[in-house]
Parts: structure tokens; sequence; C-alpha cells
């Protein structure tokens, strides 16, 4: 996969919830696809594609594969940044993810989804983006 050639990113800040921690007084781990998830739909809003504009244009974008790294906790009432990044979009669509802790500045956690086109009309996985997204992408740049 060749490496995006523009730069476009979106960021949201959000606070822990209290129901976001686990026993141990962290954010419980499966909570953080949740904060991507909103900075993936900050940055795709951005470019006028969102999930909706997704389904009107005939394609549905399922995530293929995901990582996440922690690399420090946060917890209830801490103040978090996470930025989504444009990574890739001609055969797939690559959002790179950084999560960074408000008031130090420090990064918490990393990470990384792919997602891929599928024809809504024919069921089958498109092997390069559809043109709408290119599109999209580019008038943004």
């Amino acid at each position: 996969m060749t490496k995006c050639d523009v730069s476009l990113s979106a960021d949201v800040e959000i606070e822990i919830p209290f129901e976001d921690g686990d026993p141990m007084g962290v954010t419980w781990h499966g909570n953080y696809f949740r904060y991507l998830e909103r900075a993936r739909c900050r940055l795709l809003d951005k470019i006028g594609y969102g999930y909706r504009a997704m389904l009107e244009s005939g394609y549905s974008w399922p995530i293929v594969d995901t990582r996440v790294k922690f690399i420090r906790p946060t917890e209830f009432q801490q103040r978090i940044r996470i930025v989504a990044n444009l990574e890739e979009y001609e055969n797939r669509l690559k959002l790179g993810y950084e999560i960074t802790e408000l008031e130090s500045g420090e990064r918490t956690t990393k990470g990384y989804t792919i997602q891929v086109a599928i024809d809504n009309a024919t069921g089958e996985l498109c092997f390069v983006s559809p043109p709408i997204l290119v599109e999209k992408i580019r008038a943004c740049a």
C-alpha cells in the first residue's frame, strides 16, 4: 500500500466518564474503540463522506483490521484528545490515531483502523477505493 499523498486529520476532546473505568480505576480497554470512532467520524464528516453519505453512495465500509497500543493508562475525569490522521485511501481507508492527555500533552495511546469498501449492490469487496472517496479526499486536501 502506498502512503497517503494528502495530509488530513481531525480531532476530538473528551473527558473520561465514570462508567468507562474498570474495577482498578483505569479506563477499560474496550472503550478506546468508541473514542477512536468519535475521531474517525469527525474526519469522515470533515471530508463530507460520513457513514450516511457512504451508504447513499452505494458502499459500506466495514473495519477489517485494527490495532491499539496502550502506552499509559487513562482514568475517570481525565481529559484527552483523540486525533485521527488519514494514512491511506487509494485501496483501503487506513486511519492512524493518537490519544494524548490534554494537561500534560503526553501520548497515552496509539493505533489504527483499516476499512474496505463493499459494493452494496453486489456485496463484493472493492480492491480499489470508489472514486467518490478519492474525490472527497482530494477536494479537502
